[in-house]
């Protein structure tokens, strides 16, 4: 383990997702395309939040902050897989593994612990509806984001504290797109098992425990607006239901991956294009499209701009 900062292998080669010409420019066709919608998507949302007062809530608050964690999230790993898609030689440097590793964990813990956030505000808001704007003041909610940074942090740096000490001989094929802890630490010259196990326990303390979280309050939700009347309940409902499917389509893919004790190379693949490009472009669609007040919002940035350019 001393010799980990002196590794032989001074950097890795990512086999990608294509194994022909044809299919790695209709891949970098499709994720260029992708990637500018997540890009486009997310600053539109982060902008109309910003600047329309009619969206100054915490709850929109805390969707600001994930439309900026998703459009991070895609760009740790999705703009040098579309290039490497041009590439006949797909290498990444030991360093730029190690930073693809440390970004993507801390985000992606970050978001994990915003997410549960999100869940909690709803819960103040249909459960507690008349505490909410105590409850929920701007400090709680910058102190919100800041713990799901931190927890994201904390939990990134715990499994580098492991991985940068690895000494790496050789081989240095990693079978995806990305530099990622399960695949990078196969190619440790040392025994691989223990690690897997102490990797996936600190992974899964922080995805199990969020997940876990969200369950409950949830639950506590979902009890509440059964109770409530059929107008507050509906409207409740549907704003829980985008909820949840954000939670589904990231938390599966991570527990899968992370968690669980099988590993299948296509299916771990497919799954981590989903968490890092199909969810945060997803997200936008959820959250403007099942949203009033944000498809609201748009009309009258729409009619601004529209107005503006006229007058020029």
């Amino acid at each position: 383990m001393d010799g980990g900062n002196q590794s032989v292998v001074s950097e890795f080669l990512l086999l990608g997702l294509g194994h022909s010409w044809n299919m790695e420019v209709l891949l970098f066709i499709i994720f260029l395309m992708l990637y500018l919608i997540i890009v486009s998507g997310n600053i539109i949302i982060m902008i109309l939040i910003i600047t329309d007062p009619h969206l100054q809530s915490p709850m929109y608050f805390l969707l600001a902050n994930l439309s900026f964690v998703d459009m991070w999230l895609s760009s740790i790993t999705t703009p040098k897989m579309i290039t490497d898609c041009l590439r006949e030689n797909k290498t990444i440097s030991f360093g730029g593994c190690m930073c693809q590793i440390l970004f993507v964990h801390i985000v992606g813990g970050g978001e994990m612990v915003l997410l549960v956030a999100m869940a909690y505000d709803r819960y103040v808001a249909i459960c507690k509806p008349l505490y909410y704007s105590t409850i929920m003041s701007l400090q709680r909610c910058i102190g919100l984001v800041l713990t799901s940074w931190t927890v994201g942090f904390v939990h990134a740096m715990s499994q580098m504290a492991v991985i940068i000490q690895l000494p790496f001989c050789g081989p240095r094929e990693i079978d995806s797109f990305f530099c990622d802890i399960p695949l990078v630490i196969k190619l440790a010259c040392v025994e691989s098992d223990n690690l897997n196990i102490l990797i996936n326990i600190d992974t899964g303390v922080v995805a199990v425990t969020c997940f876990i979280l969200l369950l409950i309050s949830y639950t506590y939700i979902l009890f509440t607006v059964l109770q409530s009347s059929k107008t507050g309940a509906s409207k409740a409902l549907s704003t829980c239901t985008a909820h949840i499917t954000v939670v589904v389509l990231f938390f599966g893919p991570c527990i899968f991956i992370y968690v669980w004790p099988i590993s299948i190379t296509w299916v771990d693949k497919f799954l981590a294009v989903f968490y890092s490009v199909i969810t945060p472009l997803l997200n936008p669609a959820i959250y403007t499209l099942r949203n009033k007040e944000m498809k609201k919002a748009l009309k009258r940035f729409r009619s601004y701009y529209m107005s503006s350019k006229g007058n020029n």
